[in-house]
């Protein structure tokens, strides 16, 4: 039975976002030699429709294509309320609004995924420095921090968070105080948007703060053949 797939990322008001989301897009569909159209993308927040309705619209149109099986790869890297909670309600609605017409099936969500440390090490290779903090978004939700705590310790660093604590600046100043004078700074984020040009504001505020310490800014995940390949592993988990 051939399957179509869906894949959804939080959503954003800057654009960016989602261009690398239809150029992801795009590669997993060359990667699994599929027509375009049988990997769509879809949004949990600022759209205009809830994602239960891009879902069942995005059904209607594989079911034109003869393909009623539809998975759901979200590409989150944590496992906070989106992941959790809010993704799997919006499916479940979109499979009662469909029926028996097409099978809606969720896969794991991309910072699930065993390979991601081997991936971001590579991100992070061409960077010399005495210490590195992994910078997430963060959730409030009870348990989600600890796989990125996982994730820093496996490319040797420290967890820090956007949203919650502790701060990037509390863990600069933890790394200052041990010695370090260089120190790098990868966003735990899928694309460049509206929160990593805010993060690269904070980094050069910081220094300001701290002339005598090197302050290095990676890139987030970005879009690539590596990425697609790993969402690839996931629609066949």
């Amino acid at each position: 039975m051939t399957s179509a797939y869906l894949l959804v990322s939080h959503g954003s008001r800057d654009p960016r976002p989602e261009i690398a989301m239809q150029q992801i897009a795009g590669l997993v569909a060359e990667k699994l030699h599929l027509p375009e159209k049988l990997v769509g993308t879809g949004y949990l927040e600022v759209v205009s429709e809830p994602l239960h309705e891009q879902i069942r619209n995005f059904a209607q149109i594989t079911v034109a294509c003869g393909c009623h099986h539809l998975k759901i790869i979200p590409l989150f890297l944590l496992p906070g309320v989106h992941v959790m909670t809010d993704i799997p309600s919006e499916v479940t609605q979109a499979q009662q609004a469909v029926g028996k017409d097409t099978l809606i099936e969720l896969q794991p969500y991309l910072g699930s995924h065993p390979g991601l440390p081997i991936f971001l090490q590579k991100q992070i290779a061409t960077i010399k420095a005495e210490a590195w903090i992994l910078l997430s978004h963060g959730s409030r939700r009870p348990g989600s921090q600890k796989p990125v705590e996982t994730m820093a310790t496996y490319i040797g660093g420290v967890a820090a968070y956007w949203s919650v604590a502790p701060s990037l600046e509390s863990r600069v100043q933890e790394l200052i105080a041990i010695g370090y004078r260089e120190i790098a700074i990868l966003p735990y984020f899928l694309f460049s948007g509206g929160i990593t040009d805010a993060i690269a504001q904070a980094v050069e505020a910081l220094k300001l703060q701290f002339p005598g310490v090197s302050l290095y800014l990676a890139e987030p995940l970005g879009v690539s053949g590596e990425l697609a390949d790993l969402i690839g592993d996931l629609i066949y988990t």
